[in-house]
């Protein structure tokens, strides 16, 4: 590949997307009737009003998204196997506590590939254009393009990872506090909402939010249910079935949330040992092959240069 064909596919790239972005962010150059003014404030009443403002809202992605949805049904299963399902995506945005949907994520996701796959590209001309091989820049943009989605997917596993550990921590003290309320002789509900009221833990207002939707409406079985099933912490799981079972049978939870209160605090020290005895073999790693060589080097390099320069 010449130089002039490098920098010819790099500014030819370039100048698409550029025109690409002015169409889609370019304003309607009409005046707009009056269906299409009163439409967005009449979007709760009206599923017409709905209909014409979800069509109004337009862009060239899904031309492209039209165009390309015969490949993307073929490799829809390579990339849930790859990429995670949408049901196991969902899971992690309810763990990570995101606001995001499983569509967005995957917009996000799409948009981390594609800046992935342009930057291998060029990166690719410029070692094809250094004398490279021909298909170094495709190679190199389908590299970048995993590496950009899988990023994203590890990043929200993290995250996800890290709030779950955060309910483990704050889990006994939760539980105490509701043993505490209901031998006072509050109800469950009101137990709920006082320990959701006190501070801003992650799981406080999770428990909020069940003790919120039972004031909507839903029974406060189903919500502690549904909370059980999106977290899926086992912690939480257990004491929710807990819960459930005194409020279907009326039997006395204050001495059981006591004793899982017990459990979880026993479990977070044995997670605590097993994190340390995992940190104590990674320890060993910078004394092995750092501070050890070191030491061998500066007990043995004023031998060995004595006896290289003589006596």
């Amino acid at each position: 590949m010449s130089g002039a064909a490098g920098w010819s596919l790099i500014l030819g790239a370039t100048m698409g997307l550029g025109l690409w972005m002015l169409v889609s962010l370019a304003p309607m150059m009409r005046r707009p009737v009056l269906l299409h003014r009163v439409a967005p404030y009449v979007l709760d009443v009206s599923a017409g009003a709905r209909d014409l403002v979800a069509r109004r809202r337009v862009s060239p992605a899904r031309v492209l998204g039209v165009v390309a949805s015969p490949v993307g049904d073929r490799l829809a299963p390579l990339v849930h196997a790859v990429l995670g399902t949408p049901d196991a995506i969902r899971r992690r945005l309810r763990q990570a506590a995101a606001e995001e949907t499983v569509a967005d994520f995957r917009g996000r996701q799409l948009r981390w590939g594609v800046l992935g796959a342009a930057v291998g590209a060029a990166l690719g001309v410029a070692g094809a254009m250094q004398g490279g091989h021909v298909a170094l820049p495709a190679a190199l943009a389908m590299l970048g393009a995993a590496i950009g989605a899988i990023a994203v997917d590890w990043l929200l596993q993290r995250r996800a990872k890290r709030r779950l550990a955060r309910i483990s921590s704050e889990l006994p003290s939760i539980l105490e506090f509701l043993s505490l309320s209901l031998a006072a002789g509050e109800s469950l509900q009101d137990a709920l909402r006082r320990v959701g009221g006190a501070g801003r833990s992650a799981l406080g207002r999770e428990l909020a939010g069940v003790v919120a939707d039972a004031a909507a409406g839903a029974s406060l079985s189903a919500a502690l249910a549904s909370l059980a099933d999106e977290l899926g912490h086992p912690g939480v799981t257990r004491s929710v079935d807990q819960m459930r079972g005194a409020l279907a049978r009326g039997t006395p939870l204050a001495q059981t949330l006591q004793a899982q209160a017990v459990d979880a605090r026993d479990a977070a020290k044995r997670g605590l040992l097993e994190a340390a005895g995992r940190k104590e073999i990674s320890m060993l790693v910078p004394l092995v092959f750092g501070l050890l060589p070191t030491t061998v080097a500066f007990a043995l390099w004023p031998g060995i240069h004595v006896l290289q320069v003589g006596f």
